[in-house]
């Protein structure tokens, strides 16, 4: 059973016994929801109601950690200890929360314990305090309009909660993981993941909406596959949030790479943590031309932008996503990663977040670099001593592919490999650049299904030739050969397909691919699967 059906359950039946007080008789159930999700978090989060005055009143119950809870009785009072992850304040379902922000009480809790979680029990308002005190609106998430509306809603508890249920939980998760440190990418990947999750719920809830219709039947014909059945609608959900929510990831980690550099320029937050200097802050809005890939600019513009799929309402979750970014500790972040490595190696874990069985139907599995230069090296000298290619992966005549590139591994060790080769073994620096480059554009190819990957890919191998002093020039159309593409379909390619005239975008991905498919002659076949 869900525990907001539980929850639900427990607070109606309390209703109808008809000796409840509105505002405390409910502190059990509420305390029963947030321990069940509570208890699913690493470290797990407790909640304590009724806490004793530590100096600012008594709030109605608070967030610990397990490092706080020693002590035999978990109930006894924590002697100079204020929940690490801020309180609760509670109020009957009749007020509303609009009402309740600005009042003393709340705003003495705020300065005292920093974040604050409000609620009526049908509603709910993370509150946190700023560097200048002022108070700062964060997520907030509502299970009904009304107090009429939201008993209608717990008379049907196991309904409500199959619609309700899935987002309410990923909002109060993150509500108890608010405060703590965001600085790794296991932790970071539950926030997008969560993120992701609730955008796909709302992506779900969206039965008859053209512009999600045209997205779709896009794809379709780009891919050359439907999506049929609860695996296509799935596929079809999935891929379009990880897509936003990658790219987003994606463009912040251009965008921490421009800042290190002086190169990037961001609007200033208040509300450093620190109290140093305040931070530039991350636009998510800014991901579409960041990442300088067109199909996730015209994906962004179709998402993205309200008088199209604005009623979906994912413009609020990726608002959120920024805030989270907005919050990790950079340098600690990026040092877990090798340069450059970030975006590339992210991409597992965050999937893991935010859909495993995606993960576990296609296969996405991490390839430690190790293995990838490995199986690089070895296909460059079978190249070399048994087809008698002397340069082999440098040769011109040897033209390379991955079909399942994902995140583009192998195809930017490729290049690596015949830089090393022209210029560490030949000593041809600049021929071993423009080759590489060149080969980039039309030698090294790869197909990838999954729009997230597929941009990732993209920007790892436009990363790369930057880093080599050869970046593509995209104002004069260049790019990488990598495509969005069904490695299974398409090798019979027959030309322009008239359902993407409105995608551009898609139409050059398939015709791209297509012509590879027809008329390239692949003599290197390597990726993860052989792996």
């Amino acid at each position: 059973m869900h525990p907001l059906e539980i929850y639900l359950e427990e607070l109606s039946a309390l209703r109808a016994s008809g000796a409840a007080a509105k505002e405390t008789s409910g502190y059990g159930a509420l305390a029963n929801l947030l321990n069940a999700l509570g208890d699913t978090l690493r470290p797990k989060v407790r909640c304590l109601i009724q806490l004793k005055n530590s100096g600012a009143g008594m709030p109605d119950g608070g967030f610990f950690t397990p490092e706080q809870l020693k002590a035999t009785d978990e109930e006894a009072l924590l002697l100079g200890q204020k929940p690490a992850r801020g309180v609760i304040e509670v109020k009957s379902t009749g007020d509303e929360l609009a009402d309740i922000a600005g009042t003393p009480q709340v705003k003495q809790y705020l300065a005292h314990y920093g974040l604050v979680l409000l609620t009526n029990y049908r509603d709910f308002r993370l509150l946190e305090r700023g560097p200048d005190g002022a108070m700062l609106e964060r997520e907030s998430f509502r299970l009904a309009d009304s107090e009429a509306a939201f008993w209608a809603a717990a008379a049907h508890p196991r309904k409500t909660a199959a619609v309700l249920g899935e987002r309410c939980a990923e909002y109060l998760k993150r509500v108890m993981l608010h405060a703590a440190p965001l600085n790794n990418p296991k932790d970071l990947a539950f926030f997008l993941g969560s993120y992701a999750r609730d955008a796909r719920v709302r992506v779900e809830a969206a039965k008859d909406l053209p512009a999600l219709t045209a997205v779709r039947t896009a794809l379709e014909e780009a891919l050359g596959m439907k999506f049929q059945a609860e695996k296509g609608e799935h596929f079809f959900r999935s891929t379009l949030v990880q897509t936003l929510f990658y790219g987003v990831f994606s463009a912040w980690v251009l965008w921490h790479k421009q800042q290190r550099s002086g190169t990037g320029v961001s609007p200033v937050s208040p509300n450093d943590h620190t109290g140093g200097t305040p931070m530039p802050l991350f636009d998510w809005r800014a991901a579409a031309w960041t990442l300088h890939v067109p199909m996730i600019k015209a994906l962004f513009e179709q998402v993205a932008t309200p008088t199209k799929l604005g009623p979906l309402g994912l413009v609020e979750v990726l608002d959120w996503t920024a805030a989270a970014l907005n919050r990790v500790d950079r340098p600690a972040f990026f040092e877990q990663f090798v340069e450059n490595h970030a975006v590339q190696y992210f991409y597992e874990p965050f999937l893991e977040a935010f859909d495993p069985e995606l993960r576990k139907n296609l296969g996405v599995w991490y390839t430690p670099p190790e293995i990838v230069q490995y199986q690089v090296s070895r296909v460059d000298a079978v190249l070399k001593d048994e087809l008698e290619i002397p340069d082999g992966l440098a040769d011109p005549r040897v033209f390379v592919l991955d079909p399942c590139c994902g995140t583009g591994a192998y195809l930017v060790e490729v290049l690596r490999r015949i830089v090393k080769t022209l210029a560490g073994e030949k000593g041809e620096t600049g021929v071993a650049l423009a080759v590489a480059k060149d080969s980039a554009m039309r030698r090294v190819y790869g197909f990838e299904i999954m729009p997230a990957p597929f941009v990732v890919a993209h920007l790892q191998m436009g990363l790369l030739l930057q880093n080599l002093g050869v970046p593509l020039k995209e104002a004069q159309g260049e790019r990488a050969g990598i495509f969005l593409t069904n490695a299974l379909t398409g090798w019979d390619f027959s030309g322009e397909n008239p359902h993407l005239k409105n995608w551009p975008e898609l139409e050059a991905e398939r015709a791209g691919a297509g012509k590879v498919k027809q008329e390239t002659k692949i003599l290197v076949i390597l990726g993860n699967p052989p792996y």
